[in-house]
């Protein structure tokens, strides 16, 4: 779907407060606004919240399930099932007739990490399933919020670690979730054919490709977007550590980097290299 291009991931307890409910609800709405997808698991608590939320604003939200798609689960959020489906999608990597169980979640989990741009982490326990999530989206070098809570709710305990012991970003208002993982600017229109200047003009430069939001022609396979999403804005990583995120050889790797780092793009740093800001 074209719609998980934009699509934050939200994630959070099932037994959510009333203030995980609230801020989840503010957030997702709040990202709707600005022109994002909300993506999460349908459970109850903080998931059913990013769907009603997103649903209320006309936006369009994505579902992944852990069972089959002839049976909706949790029973008891089979409507708001339907309803994503109306205005976004359901998606299982499983065939109908399997039933949910406790591992097909957690490997649900890793499918809402990598079809988002970001994940963020509303509200979530020591042992929560959403860190699970927050997990494969840090090993993916995607984006990873979390949202601050009472230092003496249990409920926040999980996103706290993320904050103290990952690299986590504290969010607390859809602007800084923007902030986090940023929508490409609108492609200019293009020029009418019968524009003559148009039509015989020179190709644009990398530079003002890039400026414009359009892939630059010296990179038609994509590594430097496969790059810069292996890497993190705080936290320096090897060459190594890139290269297994990104899927490319060490020595491409390398190569890249000293590119990317002449336009300006990424650091060198004591411990590695980090996505410049």
């Amino acid at each position: 779907m074209a719609d998980l291009d934009r699509g934050v991931a939200i994630v959070g307890a099932r037994a959510a407060t009333g203030y995980g409910e609230h801020v989840t609800i503010e957030l997702a709405a709040g990202l709707v606004d600005r022109g994002y997808a909300i993506v999460s698991g349908a459970a109850y608590g903080v998931d059913g919240a990013a769907h009603r939320a997103a649903l209320a604003s006309r936006g369009t939200t994505v579902a992944f399930l852990a069972g089959g798609l002839d049976r909706f689960y949790p029973s008891g959020n089979e409507a708001l099932i339907t309803r994503v489906t109306e205005h976004g999608a359901a998606i299982s990597e499983v065939p109908c007739g399997v039933a949910p169980t406790k591992w097909r979640f957690l490997q649900r989990n890793r499918l809402i990490a990598a079809a988002s741009i970001a994940t963020v982490v509303v509200e979530a326990g020591a042992r929560s399933g959403s860190l699970n999530t927050a997990g494969h989206a840090a090993a993916l070098g995607r984006p990873l919020g979390a949202v601050p809570g009472p230092i003496t709710s249990s409920a926040s305990a999980g996103c706290h670690r993320l904050l103290r012991e990952y690299d986590a970003v504290c969010v607390t208002t859809a602007d800084e979730i923007a902030e986090l993982a940023p929508l490409p600017e609108p492609l200019e229109p293009m020029a009418d054919e019968t524009d003559a200047d148009a039509v015989h003009a020179d190709p644009p430069t990398v530079e003002e490709a890039e400026a414009r939001g359009r892939r630059p022609a010296a990179d038609p396979t994509g590594t430097r977007i496969r790059l810069l999403d292996a890497l993190s804005a705080r936290s320096p990583r090897s060459v190594e550590k890139v290269a297994a995120l990104s899927g490319l050889a060490a020595d491409r790797v390398r190569a890249e980097l000293g590119l990317l780092s002449l336009d300006g793009a990424v650091r060198e740093r004591a411990g590695g290299w980090v996505r410049a800001s």
